[in-house]
């Protein structure tokens, strides 16, 4: 159950943060690169909010 280990949650988080840098440096149009972006930066607060509420 990975939504109750927090250290799996800020892993994840990272990963996300990652992916979000990386879709800004994507060989693809402005908007496509900053919907990329916010999905995955709106993913990692999700996986942080989660860990902090337990």
């Amino acid at each position: 159950m990975h939504a109750l280990n927090p250290s799996v949650n800020r892993i994840r988080a990272a990963a996300h943060r990652a992916m979000a840098i990386a879709a800004l440096h994507a060989d693809s149009s402005l908007s496509t690169r900053l919907n990329r972006y916010r999905h995955h930066m709106d993913r990692a607060r999700a996986l942080l909010a989660v860990g902090v509420a337990q």
